[in-house]
């Protein structure tokens, strides 16, 4: 209840991730040692500091810090040794999810970034790297996505699938109209005229660029 209450008094710039990081809004949870190893708490992302609190929240709270002081904003104060067998819990409810993909062969249909995430949820690293790593990051930029191979196949998997719908609609309505059968206030030419300019546009390279942006298809199903 109370997200979309801060969320509405936050100005559209102020809730762009990067102005909330570089303002000191958000912070990185860093990964940490702890009785001789290391603990992952950087699978738990990016959390609100004092700062975010006290910028934001005193939009609703006369004291926002004493709704949430520094130990509700870093659990890791009131109890470190619960606060790792939490992060471990999460990392093992994300290690045997991952395996499930490798177990039952999905991997193979997962696109590179979720493959390479996959990778680090089941065996902490990809090629050596880990979710960190600034060349696994930059698989999931906009950017990389949109000149990506894979992506490119979503989006003609996404053409063949509209152009066999189309084909199916031309195909019903010509049947349709050859078989004469009384229709009541159902213009079947101009349907049927509607229908092939339609599969005329998804059929062309134009359409591509149309889809351009959009999630496409799985090519596997």
């Amino acid at each position: 209840m109370l997200v979309p209450e801060i969320w509405c008094r936050m100005r559209v710039a102020e809730r762009d991730p990067q102005f909330l990081k570089d303002n000191g809004y958000l912070e990185q949870v860093e990964d940490f040692e702890y009785e001789g190893r290391k603990v992952l708490a950087s699978r738990l992302g990016y959390r609100v500091t004092s700062n975010f609190v006290d910028h934001f929240l005193g939009r609703i709270f006369e004291m926002p810090g004493a709704v949430f002081p520094e130990e509700l904003l870093r659990p890791e104060k009131q109890d470190l040794a619960c606060f790792v067998q939490g992060v471990d819990a999460i990392v093992e409810a994300q290690r045997l999810v991952a395996l499930n993909y490798f177990q039952d062969g999905s991997i193979d249909a997962a696109c590179p970034p979720i493959r390479a995430l996959l990778h680090i949820m089941a065996y902490g690293s990809w090629e050596g790297k880990d979710a960190r790593h600034p060349d696994v990051r930059a698989l999931f930029t906009r950017e990389a996505v949109m000149s990506s191979d894979w992506y490119c196949q979503r989006l003609r998997a996404k053409q063949a699938k509209d152009i066999a719908m189309w084909q199916r609609r031309v195909a019903a309505l010509e049947a349709f109209r050859r078989e004469g059968l009384p229709a009541i206030n159902i213009n079947i030419a101009q349907r049927l005229s509607i229908a092939r300019d339609q599969l005329a546009r998804v059929g062309s390279p134009a359409y591509l660029e149309e889809l351009s942006g959009t999630i496409g298809a799985d090519p596997s199903c």
